[in-house]
Parts: C-alpha cells; structure tokens; sequence
C-alpha cells in the first residue's frame, strides 16, 4: 500500500515538472526573436463572432520568407477579426490584407529591443524555475505526511528526497539550456 503512494507521489511530481518544462518552452516560443514564427500568434483570442477564439483554430500559417508570417484563415468573412485582434496584441506586427490572406512582415529587432526580450525570458525562466522548485517542496510535504501516516522508514524518505533532488537538478538545468539556446537567438543578428 504505501509503495503505491509513494510511486504515486513521484509519478504525479514527474508529470508536474514535465508539464512545467513545456509551459517554460511555450512561455519562450511566444517571445519573438527577428524570424517568423507562428507561436507568436497562435493563442491570439479573436472575437469569432461574439466567442473568444484562439487564432490557431481559425487559420493555417506558413513562413514562405524568414521574416514574413502567412496566416490564411478559414473563413474569409473573420478576416476582418483576425486583423483586428493582431494588431490590438501589441506585438509590434503590422498585418496587411489582400482579401485571401493576412501577411506579417517582422521588423529587425533593435538591439535595445533584443536586450528587453533577453530580459523577459531569463524572468520567465527564473518563473519556471521557482515552479518546478515548488513542485519539489510540494512533493517533499506529501512524502512527510506519508512518513507519520504510513509509517513510512526514515532512510526511504531520505532516498526519494534524493530522487527527488535529481529531478529537480535535471529539469532546472533543461531551463537553464532552453534559456541559454533562446538567449542566443535572439541576440543573434
């Protein structure tokens, strides 16, 4: 019985530090570097008549060029609201229209604008960090209530606690390469 909990208490930490991983990938993916990129735009809401809509459901994407982003929604009669809900993100993209698709030409960053960028993912990734930090102490409280609930043996808690400590170490050091490698490009001119 108590190995069942315990298993359990390490699988559900493994699956919240891998789940805290990809949020920390998804929180990079939509800081833009110069290159186009649709994970920039993808979870833009758009007013779809009268629901709040993410743009990924309403349009394909394609980069034919570096720096130009094609969005080519579905229904033509949204055009109007899928422009309109880019240009109201506040992400320094200005969409133009020809009737088919909207095209996204990104402007080269500046080196002032890299720095700010460099700046918000080493937050985000200093966010990820104390998540998965938390995780840890959150996981550590469980396996303390099992050891006076369960009788669980000292030397066991000590060994997951190690385990434990791993994980974090490996996942921390996966968000210090992630920011390394985001860093990089977009200081990269």
């Amino acid at each position: 019985m108590e190995n069942e909990l315990v298993d359990l208490v390490m699988e559900d930490t493994r699956e919240k530090m891998a789940r805290a991983l990809e949020h920390v990938k998804a929180e990079f993916a939509s800081v833009r570097t110069g290159r186009a990129s649709s994970s920039l735009i993808e979870n833009v809401l758009v007013d779809y008549y009268g629901t709040e809509t993410p743009l990924k459901q309403l349009a394909n994407f394609s980069v034919p060029e570096p720096r130009l982003l094609v969005v080519s929604p579905f229904d033509k009669g949204a055009m109007a609201a899928i422009e309109k809900a880019i240009g109201n993100a506040d992400l320094g993209l200005n969409p133009s229209n020809d009737g088919h698709v909207i095209r996204l030409t990104f402007p080269t960053l500046t080196e002032e604008r890299r720095k700010s960028f460099v700046k918000i993912v080493r937050t985000k990734a200093e966010e990820g960090k104390v998540a998965i930090r938390g995780i840890r102490r959150h996981a550590r409280q469980e396996l303390e209530t099992l050891e006076k609930d369960e009788g669980l043996p000292k030397d066991e808690i000590e060994r997951l606690e190690k385990v434990l400590d791993k994980m974090t170490q490996d996942d921390v050091a996966k968000v210090d390469e992630l920011l390394a490698h985001k860093e990089q490009e977009l200081l990269e001119v």
